[in-house]
């Protein structure tokens, strides 16, 4: 039998990436094996993003450039899921009219039927049905995917808060959370299999199980810390509104929860935070940043920023840059607002002019550049434990196994810095993907840490799971 191939296009977030990996499984169970290389691939699926204007003009962009291909391959299947496809519709198959297939956030589970049928009937389709709850998928089976050391595992879809700015909950539904078992099962296939460090993912994790009656977000926090060969748990995305007592003391209980948090604020302002409808105010943020530091002294914070909201003033603006001088993050995502379908401030009045919006931003990316460059040149001369990803994407000495005299790798620390180092002793012989290496740091840069392996106790096993080098 003729082998089939499927090329996947992923565009946004980690729970996209997650999805895009759903999707692999879904078609791999019918005999679809995954390639890096589009004019090979039998189905070509985009995943795509609608958050902001920007990931939603990407995704047109990369289907335009698959026309010439489907000209080329008239049986090429090519398929639009993700929260553009939730959004649009049928919409996408009149605007580009080589899009066979349009699936939605919720139906993955349907797409070895779906592709099927158009297969067979040289059908055009569109499945948007929401189900009401999280669809769950067979246990992942070993392949070439598990060799990533770091995965991601949603625990829960959609959102019910409702911001101001958010196409989220009409294009990924309302709040639904995953059975407590069913994740650590999941999870246990993933390190099985390799992972060393898994993601949990959510809208907000922090109201997991709420509606459901299930556990609390911590207490699946503290199930998924007792998992064998399982050295870090990481989660996102934390609403500051529910950011309990409890969760924040997770963080000096449970030894493999990384000393990390993004707490997305958007606004320093506590006028636009309510036009926002974020439901919290300045002071209360501040107070969270607070017991989150008294509970774990040495975490990094992280967030997200939305840049000349409707009715932004100036006064505004400076509350935003006076609470990130404040709270000293680590770094931030910060976007210029962009009008998106559904959302409620679409209708706001008082938008900005586009150039005073980007002046903001560069504003606002400037001070934050410059608090993270001292953050990281205080690091120059410590230790750090780094869990290696892969080669160094800015080096060339790693083609599959076979490595050059000074390779250079790069991971995280528990903080969620990137850390890139070489190998010049012994273990240049090794592939160090998913090993935790002690890296002294010797220089910092605008957005990583670079430095060399201390000591030279050598404990590895190639693809054997996380090992250990260390002083």
């Amino acid at each position: 039998m003729k082998k089939k191939y499927l090329y996947i296009q992923t565009i946004g977030c980690q729970m996209n990436v997650y999805d895009s990996d759903q999707m692999a499984q879904s078609l791999g169970a019918v005999g679809f094996e995954r390639t890096e290389t589009i004019e090979a691939a039998d189905v070509i699926l985009l995943n795509t993003c609608s958050v902001r204007e920007k990931a939603e003009q990407k995704a047109f962009s990369f289907l335009g450039r698959l026309a010439e291909l489907k000209g080329k391959k008239p049986e090429l299947i090519i398929g639009v899921g993700g929260c553009v496809a939730q959004q649009e519709g049928e919409k996408i198959l009149r605007r580009v009219s080589h899009v066979d297939l349009v699936f939605g956030t919720r139906t993955i589970h349907r797409l070895p039927e779906m592709v099927q049928k158009i297969a067979e009937k040289k059908c055009r389709i569109v499945d948007l049905e929401m189900a009401e709850t999280c669809m769950e998928q067979a246990p992942e089976k070993r392949g070439v995917l598990d060799a990533r050391p770091s995965r991601f595992v949603t625990i829960m879809r959609g959102c019910d808060n409702y911001c101001a700015y958010c196409v989220v909950p009409f294009v990924r539904g309302r709040e639904t959370s995953r059975e407590p078992e069913k994740i650590l099962a999941e999870i246990k296939s993933l390190v099985a299999a390799g992972a060393g460090e898994i993601t949990l993912l959510g809208q907000n994790v922090n109201s997991y199980g709420k509606k459901e009656g299930l556990c609390s977000f911590p207490e699946l926090l503290a199930q998924v810390n007792e998992i064998k060969g399982l050295v870090r748990i990481r989660f996102t995305t934390s609403h500051p509104k529910d950011l309990s007592d409890e969760l924040m003391d997770a963080f000096a209980r449970l030894d493999k929860l990384c000393h990390h948090i993004h707490l997305p604020v958007q606004s320093g302002s506590n006028r636009i935070l309510q036009i926002m409808n974020r439901r919290y105010t300045r002071e209360m943020y501040l107070e969270k940043i607070r017991k989150l530091r008294a509970a774990c002294r040495d975490i990094a914070v992280s967030s997200d920023f939305i840049v000349g909201f409707p009715g932004e003033t100036r006064a505004d603006f400076e509350d935003t840059l006076g609470l990130i001088k404040t709270v000293q993050y680590d770094s931030v995502f910060a976007f210029i607002y962009s009008d998106r379908p559904h959302a409620p401030a679409v209708h706001f009045k008082g938008k900005l002019p586009e150039e005073e919006r980007k002046e903001r931003l560069q504003e606002l990316l400037a001070l934050q550049s410059r608090i993270t460059d001292e953050k990281n040149r205080a690091m120059v001369g410590s230790i750090v434990s780094v869990l290696v990803e892969g080669p160094s994407k800015q080096h060339g000495g790693v083609e599959g196994w076979g490595i050059s005299s000074t390779p250079q790798w790069s991971g995280r620390t528990t903080g969620n810095k990137i850390v890139n180092f070489s190998v010049e002793d012994k273990a240049a012989c090794f592939d160090l993907t998913g090993t935790l290496v002690d890296v002294r740091v010797e220089r910092a840069m605008a957005h990583s840490l670079w430095g060399r392996p201390c000591g030279s106790d050598l404990s590895l096993s190639p693809k054997k799971g996380v090992n250990s080098y260390a002083a």
